[in-house]
């Protein structure tokens, strides 16, 4: 690429210290300062919010504060309804460690190799680092993992609150078919609508934001939401929703889509699940569903899954055209992408299980994805000009998941301020999971992709998972300026200011955009680390976007 250079234990209350000892913990004694002024930095791990005092800890230069429910528990009658106050508590409660995650099936990322069951999950996590300013800006994380995996604990934003002074919220919400069953019964229940619970779930983690983060040093008008894949969905539905309105005063979108499904597909997807788990002929379809315990509930939504869809007072259309209509939540948004995205689902549903895309896969994949469009896409990406099939079947996802994001730049530049983004480190060290595996697998280090695949630039904002990759000096070099810029635009709208080269405002008449990646210089040519991040016009190219653009619709 021709580039322009730039730059995751419940919660208890306890009431003496006697019982912080009792856990290993050493008690921090409050300063004279009190906690309760708006908009101060904290200077005791002792909070008081709207539900009751909690204590966190004091690690190295932050403080944190971890599983602080923001809802009431989602078991019982509570399943599948709007997210519900959580309950006020007296003494102080333990906020050091994580609460439970939500209800998911295994997968390979670390941590998450059983299945978990737990429901009692709505909870989150801030993050204050001891140079922030009074009336700090805030950014609220939202985890991606398709809608289905994933939790608020899987992000560690440690080096991101140290260099910016921002405080961050990480949150966990309820995914899978717990999160997004649609069902006509469900929406008699609810004023909301059914479905989205997940979704309900971020706007009331959001509203409690609102109401306690000043009471941690952040200000409450200065909020930014973001989030990576399913997290960046989620950003954009957010900014489609009237009932987010006033939630949030800027957007980052990583990795994600504007999209929901229909209303329609989104119940016929849930009255397959009914099925599958054997509540199609009970008489009461709620309270044979609600009677299900969760190991039922996911084995069933390995065969019959349900996605976030379109309903409610929340959520009534589909993003995507409430976008381009400029109907929506008029905020300064920044997004992007990396440049490989579609190589980790090729190497995931594919390579990772032993058995690689054969060709007729990829012609069976091609005609189920491009429909009447197929046959010009199987000329345009022949199997002859690619080593695998699973190389031509990337690169064919990678161009039209590049022209949809393209399309959604230019839409966006339209109503708001946009700033975009192509992660294009390609010698990156792949994203924990992958990287792990590597490490594990003579066979998993052939990664067959090239690229920075999906999820690869999370950690150059914070660490993910659990993991601190080995990333080298000027990828270090790459990872302080993309939280510098981040930083920025979460404090003010704008990535720009002294020290990193210029991000101009998206336009779809250049089309260029913000390309981030590290210079290669070694300690042979004596050159300090850098970053050659730089204003690029070779997105289109690249991803062979004039072809996607003339397909007919």
């Amino acid at each position: 690429m021709s580039t322009i250079t730039a730059l995751r234990g419940k919660g208890r209350v306890v009431s003496t210290a006697v019982a912080l000892l009792a856990l290993g913990l050493v008690p921090v004694v409050a300063r004279a300062q009190s906690t309760d002024t708006p908009g101060a930095r904290p200077v005791s791990t002792v909070v008081n919010t709207t539900n009751g005092k909690i204590r966190g800890t004091h690690q190295t230069d932050y403080q944190q504060w971890l599983g602080i429910p923001y809802a009431a528990d989602p078991v019982g009658a509570l399943r599948w309804t709007a997210p519900r106050p959580a309950a006020k508590w007296s003494g102080v409660r333990d906020a050091t460690e994580f609460s439970d995650r939500c209800a998911q099936n295994s997968g390979w990322d670390p941590g998450y190799e059983k299945t978990i069951t737990t429901e009692d999950c709505l909870a989150l996590n801030v993050y204050v680092p001891d140079n922030a300013r009074a009336s700090a800006p805030v950014l609220v994380w939202i985890h991606g993992g398709g809608f289905t995996g994933g939790a608020g604990q899987d992000t560690n934003p440690r080096k991101f609150i140290e260099q910016t002074g921002a405080v961050v919220v990480t949150v966990n919400y309820r995914v899978g078919v717990l999160g997004t069953l649609n069902l006509p019964q469900l929406q008699a229940e609810s004023k909301n609508g059914p479905g989205n619970y997940g979704l309900l779930d971020q706007q009331a983690a959001l509203r409690w934001v609102h109401s306690n983060i000043n009471r941690f040093g952040g200000d409450p008008k200065n909020v930014t939401i973001a989030g990576q894949s399913a997290g960046a969905g989620s950003v954009c539905d957010h900014l489609a929703s009237p009932t987010a309105k006033g939630l949030f005063a800027r957007a980052g979108i990583m990795s994600g889509n504007c999209n929901l499904q229909s209303a329609a597909s989104g119940q016929a997807q849930s009255e397959a699940f009914v099925a599958t788990v054997g509540c199609d002929t009970a008489s009461d379809i709620l309270a044979c569903l609600r009677a299900k315990p969760a190991t039922e509930l996911l084995a069933a939504q390995k065969k019959s899954g349900v996605s976030p869809s379109v309903g409610g007072a929340a959520f009534p259309v589909n993003p995507g055209t409430a976008v381009q209509a400029g109907d929506f939540n008029r905020v300064p948004v920044m997004l992007g992408q990396t440049d490989s995205e579609r190589g980790l689902f090729t190497y995931q549903n594919y390579d990772y299980l032993g058995t690689p895309m054969t060709s007729a896969q990829y012609e069976s994949a091609v005609r189920s994805a491009y429909g009447t469009n197929a046959a010009r896409v199987l000329a345009e990406y022949p199997l002859s000009a690619y080593p695998t099939p699973g190389e031509a079947w990337t690169a064919a996802q990678n161009g039209s998941t590049s022209y949809a994001r393209q399309q959604l730049m230019a839409t966006l530049s339209k109503w708001v301020p946009t700033y975009a983004y192509e992660f294009a480190e390609s010698d990156t060290p792949h994203f924990a999971s992958v990287f792990r595996l590597q490490q594990q697998s003579a066979t998993a280090r052939d990664f067959p992709f090239g690229g920075a695949v999906h999820v690869d630039d999370l950690g150059y904002l914070w660490e993910y998972l659990g993991q601190t990759l080995p990333y080298h000096d000027d990828q270090l070099e790459l990872s302080r300026q993309m939280i510098t810029y981040w930083g920025r635009f979460a404090e003010a709208g704008d990535p720009n200011g002294s020290g990193t080269p210029n991000w101009p405002l998206y336009r779809a008449s250049s089309g260029k955009l913000m390309s981030l990646v590290a210079c290669d210089t070694s300690p042979a040519d004596g050159a300090a680390p850098a970053a050659c991040s730089r204003l690029s016009g070779d997105f289109a190219t690249e991803h062979n976007l004039a072809f996607w653009a003339g397909l007919p619709d």
